[in-house]
């Protein structure tokens, strides 16, 4: 490397430390004022935009049952093509399966 590539590269080591550490304190000043904000006004997240679920709702949410896609002819079983194929249609043509 020549003298002035690696000056060069020195100084922008330095400049990318800086702004690390001013965004650091800017972003903790920031901080602060929100808290406080957020405070005083007693504002809730729904109203700013979060979408706040507690405990017992986030599991409560349940997936629907998706429709089968795939039968097999001799057993009845039905596979809905999500997940890991059950060995009944694992490495056939799956065409022959649909419902």
């Amino acid at each position: 490397m020549t003298d002035s590539l690696k000056k060069l590269m020195k100084e922008r080591e330095a400049l990318d430390s800086e702004i690390a550490k001013l965004r650091d304190e800017t972003r903790r000043t920031a901080l602060a004022e929100a808290r406080e904000l957020i405070a005083k006004f007693e504002i809730i997240p729904t109203e700013v935009g979060f979408a706040v679920k507690s405990a017992s709702e986030a599991k409560a949410t349940v997936r629907s049952p998706v429709a089968p896609q795939f039968r097999d002819p001799d057993t009845g079983a039905t596979w809905s093509g999500r997940g890991k194929p059950p060995r009944w249609i694992a490495g056939k043509d799956r065409d022959a399966f649909r419902i």
